[in-house]
């Protein structure tokens, strides 16, 4: 931000509510429809406040343990992350992994006749059995990750992976800009030859200007 804001001769603040206007289209910028093999997983983020000026429960020191043991509301954030092998990707952070807040994101965005690559998580089955979709449920905690060399969601992890690792230059990422950050990301890794200035192009065409 310092180096953006010295470049453009602007203050650090501004730079920063310039990043996020631009960063607003991407964040909407998702697949409109899923088809064929569709891996689904979810990946979570740590709950952030970074930037408030009033918390609503105390700060926590960057690289201090979670308040609770496991992924509890209150310290970690979830992500879904729906994706077929033609690498279109519809992502959403969400409340909770309750059936009801992944079919809210999801309604009429799998092609019918698409097959389902998930873990045992019962709101994915429940998914499955909501739209009549094939489902190739993997047992993880028996290592079985692959269904006739072909079912898995290798994919969807090596996305989480790579998102994972192009996050941590942020240092922590608050969790109401967050959609904006997994929209940068989600542009950079499925577009031909990606580059900020490729994205700005595409924003300029959008809105006309």
């Amino acid at each position: 931000m310092r180096v953006s804001a010295s470049a453009c001769h602007i203050d650090v603040k501004t730079a920063f509510r310039w990043r996020h206007r631009l960063l607003e289209l991407p964040a909407t910028l998702k697949a409109q429809v899923l088809e064929g093999i569709v891996e689904m997983d979810e990946t979570a983020f740590r709950y952030s406040e970074k930037g408030n000026k009033t918390l609503s429960r105390p700060g926590r020191k960057r690289g201090s343990l979670a308040n609770k043991a496991g992924r509890s509301k209150e310290d970690w954030v979830p992500v879904l992350t729906a994706r077929d092998r033609g690498k279109h990707t519809i992502e959403s952070v969400l409340k909770d992994t309750s059936f009801i807040q992944i079919d809210r994101e999801l309604q009429g965005k799998i092609e019918p006749d698409s097959i389902l690559c998930s873990d045992g998580l019962r709101s994915y089955q429940k998914i499955a059995n909501q739209y009549g979709l094939v489902h190739k449920q993997l047992n993880l905690s028996a290592k079985k990750r692959v269904i006739e060399r072909v079912f898995h969601i290798q994919n969807v992890n090596a996305y989480h992976s790579r998102l994972k690792n192009w996050m941590r230059r942020f240092k922590g990422v608050a969790t109401k800009y967050l959609e904006n950050y997994l929209g940068w990301y989600r542009f950079l890794d499925t577009a031909e030859n990606p580059n900020e200035k490729n994205l700005f192009k595409i924003q300029q065409q959008l809105v006309g200007t």
